[in-house]
């Protein structure tokens, strides 16, 4: 498989995209029990997901879970000001949603609401492709690495930064670039994989 990151961007967005509705919707049932069944879970309190676009892994029982488990769940936000970085808003069964300048839904609170990155206990980011080594590789923007920079060297361990993806987004390897931030462990509908690399839980 290609080494060039827009081409394999391409080639594994076109593998998710041959996956059918009745398949995503298995993998996201999947998935989101095998994060449920976690140490990491259940040791979490504040939990940050995603609303899934483009066929990205659906984790819509893990929300579900979250709120009849009593976690407190956040949604990134993409801040109006600033270097393009994260914050993460509360979400509710009530929460109002609103598009960003990409479209995608976002908690429509006050920023006062946000919380910073490191006041989260766990994170679950959506990726293009990943290896097991724990790289990432997202849509190219650069908002996760940016926004949990503090992850890498000594603030390592807190958020725990959780994949989540469709098994056929695994790749052999990623070239690693001095801006990644490596993941803790990815979950697709298989497997819930802790890398060797970081602190088990």
């Amino acid at each position: 498989m290609t080494t060039d990151p827009t081409l394999l961007r391409r080639t594994l967005r076109a593998r998710r995209a041959e996956l059918d509705p009745a398949t995503l919707r298995a993998h996201g049932r999947a998935a989101s029990a095998l994060v449920r069944r976690s140490g990491w879970y259940r040791k979490a309190h504040r939990i940050a997901l995603y609303l899934p676009v483009g066929g990205e892994l659906d984790l819509h029982d893990l929300i579900e879970s979250g709120w009849s488990d009593r976690k407190q769940l956040y949604l990134p936000v993409l801040a109006p000001f600033g270097a393009n970085r994260l914050w993460f808003a509360p979400y509710t069964p009530d929460t109002r949603l609103a598009p960003n300048r990409f479209g995608i839904l976002e908690p429509d609170v006050h920023p006062k609401a946000w919380h910073h990155p490191r006041q989260l206990d766990l994170v679950l980011t959506p990726l293009v492709g990943f290896d097991l080594a724990g790289r990432r590789l997202g849509m190219g923007g650069g908002y996760y690495d940016r926004s949990f920079a503090f992850r890498r060297g000594a603030s390592r361990g807190h958020p725990r930064l959780l994949g989540a993806a469709h098994s056929v987004q695994q790749v052999e390897a990623l070239a690693p670039q001095p801006w990644d931030v490596p993941l803790d462990g990815v979950v697709t509908e298989f497997a819930f994989h802790i890398f060797p690399h970081r602190n088990r839980p």
